[in-house]
């Protein structure tokens, strides 16, 4: 059996670089004319009936004419790539291309391509998200087409080229638009220039190796009121870095990058001709827990990257100016990581969420341990998660049980979002919300 997936893998590998190899090469009119000569091929078998074999010479010959004049294409460039420091899954991400032509020669009707690093799948990968497709279709149901494994990480623009002088240089502004989150790996740029007929193109290819972070996608949200009040924190004012609400004042001390401006002491101020201010004994503020369900198997790959980007979303409506939220999953280990003024940004937290993996091999009391070990210093929970079977329940319970506020959000396969029985959350219907992917959005504009 294994000998047989072996063979469906190298076909789907042949495959995958030659379509690849196809679109680059040959332009529009290329894949016309190519398209020809296979139909004329197929319908020209039977001569005595018809004469569509007579154009195949013809057309084998212009694809053969064509494709040599690629020979003749030994321009030598050098390319830079100038790009931001973060992209987003399924927004455009705009940067610029700086080409510098080494030949003595005005190069013009050009056009840029991106090469991506190849992240084909191992025959492992493959199997399983090839049977974890197989197990999403349905008998006797109309559904989408689901792919069974998608190897792009991005959509890249054909970007001409103005025409660069000789030992010079231009700019070309790019765009290409990001489809999974992580980092995306950038291997060279090729430069194309097509034949006389404009049938098949020559190419010359740098190493550009460069990389950027992809954030996970965030949808909008409507105005939350979020479970919890305001908690004291242990630590005080050291902890908070001046976030919240202060009862006593202690000491003056030097400004911190973060404190509010309202704690400021003008006068000690004017006299030190440094900022100083007010500082206070006990702190109280919100402080929210999300928590990321990572715990997924192969089969709920689509559900796990959707529960990533509602976590995102979260991250960024949150207010951390007057709140923390700590954010909490298990990776090969348990992780904890707090935004708030003072102490880590949002965009930091967003880094972290594009670099979750999931690890169905750790058991859920995992994340369990590590959640109820931080209960006593927050003020509600939003969970995020993947399933909705009895180890989550009675976690959930547990919550409900210590008096913690909590919202639940369950992601859930595409055509699966019937009604689930809430268990705990059966008293806060309005607490408990099931999210179908590829409708995330939608489901989210219900929550209050």
């Amino acid at each position: 059996m294994t000998a047989i997936w072996r063979i469906f893998y190298r076909c789907y590998c042949l495959m995958s670089r030659l379509k690849r190899w196809e679109r680059r090469r040959f332009t529009r009119a290329g894949l016309m004319v190519l398209g020809g000569l296979i139909a004329t091929g197929m319908t020209g078998l039977d001569t005595e009936n018809t004469v569509a074999y007579q154009a195949v010479i013809p057309l084998m010959l212009l694809l053969a004419v064509a494709a040599a004049f690629s020979w003749f294409f030994r321009a030598r460039f050098s390319a830079t790539r100038l790009l931001p420091r973060f992209g987003t899954v399924g927004r455009p991400l705009n940067y610029r291309l700086v080409v510098q032509n080494l030949t003595r020669k005005s190069q013009r009707g050009l056009t840029a391509l991106e090469d991506l690093v190849d992240l084909r799948p191992s025959l492992h990968e493959w199997m399983a998200a090839w049977r974890a497709a197989q197990k999403r279709v349905r008998s006797f149901r109309v559904s989408r087409p689901q792919r069974a494994f998608s190897v792009k990480h991005a959509t890249a623009r054909e970007t001409p080229v103005p025409p660069v002088p000789p030992l010079q240089d231009t700019e070309v502004n790019l765009q290409l638009t990001p489809l999974r989150r992580g980092v995306l790996r950038f291997a060279g740029v090729t430069l194309a220039r097509p034949d006389p007929f404009g049938l098949f193109r020559a190419f010359v290819t740098m190493s550009v190796p460069q990389s950027v972070l992809i954030l996970p996608k965030r949808y909008p949200l409507p105005p939350l009121a979020l479970p919890g009040t305001l908690e004291y924190q242990e630590g005080g004012v050291a902890l908070a870095s001046s976030v919240g609400r202060s009862d006593e004042f202690v000491a003056l001390r030097d400004y911190r990058p973060g404190d509010p401006v309202r704690h400021i002491h003008w006068r000690s101020w004017a006299k030190a001709g440094k900022p100083v201010v007010k500082e206070f004994e006990d702190e109280f503020f919100v402080r929210h827990a999300l928590v990321l369900d990572t715990f997924a198997e192969e089969a709920q790959e689509e559900m796990f990257e959707e529960a990533v980007s509602v976590a995102a979303s979260f991250a960024c409506a949150i207010p951390t100016q007057e709140s923390l939220l700590d954010l909490l999953f298990v990776g090969p280990q348990s992780y904890c990581f707090t935004a708030g003024r003072g102490l880590a940004h949002t965009d930091q937290m967003l880094e972290i969420l594009a670099s979750v993996r999931a690890c169905g091999h750790q058991p859920f009391q995992a994340l369990e341990h590590l959640v109820l070990s931080h209960v006593s210093l927050v003020s509600g929970c939003i969970c995020v998660l993947v399933a909705w079977d009895e180890q989550r329940r009675q976690f959930i319970a547990k919550l409900k049980r210590l008096g913690v506020p909590v919202l639940v959000l369950v992601v859930v396969a595409p055509g699966e979002d019937q009604e689930l029985d809430p268990g705990p959350m059966r008293t806060e219907p309005g607490r408990f919300h099931v999210l179908e992917a590829g409708r995330i959005e939608e489901g989210l504009a219900r929550l209050k």
